[in-house]
């Protein structure tokens, strides 16, 4: 059965300053705009696009792969930055590049189940500020962005997520990795701390064999469990995770006039890789009402994500 849900409006953020790499174009945040800049621009956007206010809001989700600061968490920052009054909740999903597949699995959940009627996901990251410029492979694949949508309960009973799917592959955790900061390495012990745990770090070819192992399967088992067909779904749009994604989506046999490829115009924006391209695909006619799209990728950890959405 449908989980009641629909997309009400929705924002993105794009910095100006741009960097290529060859033909590829990677966009980077500006010295002088914060992470909660971008976050709550997006967010702003998407509330005006649906025609709301921040008071409006039930509920808040963050989902971003990485937050503002340890505590509290960015949900609430956001919140701070959109409204003093309302009554929202506020709290963030992290499933690091696919926490906003994650964050709308959520709030479907509890739109379907009546708890909350508006919900505002929000994702978006500041990568670059975490690069390490003598790893080519990350340093030239990342971008900055930030994304929202407002999501609430539908009147039409065939809109919202068909079904969802994730699984983490614990034996892959370490293969993608930020390893300073938080309990692991506090403010007391940064001094006497190895200055590259605090910045991004791939082993992209393990990490990619780890993928073509997993995700022929899983995907299988989406398929066969909420009986989707390829030939069913106007739409797919993956995590733009790297120059990889094409050959991935034909292993998987993902047609290729129906599927987002943006690696090379846009890079890896992290969490914001989904809801992005999802957006854009919405502004330009792409997909409509009444079309699915299948929002999915991989993230850190190993995880695997898949939702299917009657938009």
């Amino acid at each position: 059965m449908t989980r009641s849900c629909e997309i009400a409006g929705w924002g993105t953020v794009l910095p100006e300053q741009v960097v290529r790499f060859g033909d590829e174009v990677r966009y980077r945040i500006e010295d002088d705009v914060s992470h909660l800049d971008m976050l709550t621009r997006a967010c702003e956007r998407a509330l005006a696009h649906a025609g709301l206010t921040a008071d409006d809001v039930d509920l808040v989700l963050g989902a971003s792969a990485a937050g503002i600061q340890p505590i509290p968490c960015t949900a609430a920052l956001v919140l701070e930055r959109l409204t003093l009054t309302g009554h929202a909740a506020a709290f963030d999903v992290n499933s690091t590049c696919t926490s906003f597949i994650t964050a709308v699995d959520v709030a479907s959940r509890y739109l379907d189940a009546g708890d909350y009627e508006t919900i505002l996901v929000f994702s978006g990251d500041v990568g670059t500020r975490f690069l390490n410029p003598e790893q080519r492979e990350s340093y030239e694949l990342f971008s900055d962005a930030a994304a929202a949508v407002v999501l609430r309960r539908s009147k039409d009973p065939d809109r919202g997520v068909i079904g969802s799917l994730q699984q983490t592959w614990p034996a892959y955790a370490h293969d993608t990795e930020i390893r300073g900061g938080l309990s692991r390495s506090p403010a007391q012990v940064y001094a006497a701390s190895d200055p590259a745990d605090y910045l991004f770090d791939m082993n992209g070819r393990r990490a990619l064999l780890g993928m073509m192992r997993v995700l022929p399967d899983f995907f299988d088992r989406f398929h066969r469990r909420f009986g989707l067909s390829h030939d069913d779904v106007a739409l797919w749009i993956p995590h733009q995770a790297s120059a990889a994604l094409g050959p991935m989506l034909d292993r998987l046999g993902i047609p290729a006039d129906r599927r987002i490829d943006e690696v090379a115009a846009f890079g890896n924006m992290v969490s914001a890789s989904v809801p992005f391209m999802l957006a854009r695909a919405l502004d330009s006619g792409r997909v409509a009402r009444g079309d699915t799209v299948v929002l999915c990728g991989t993230a850190a950890g190993l995880t695997a994500n898949v939702l299917a959405l009657r938009l």
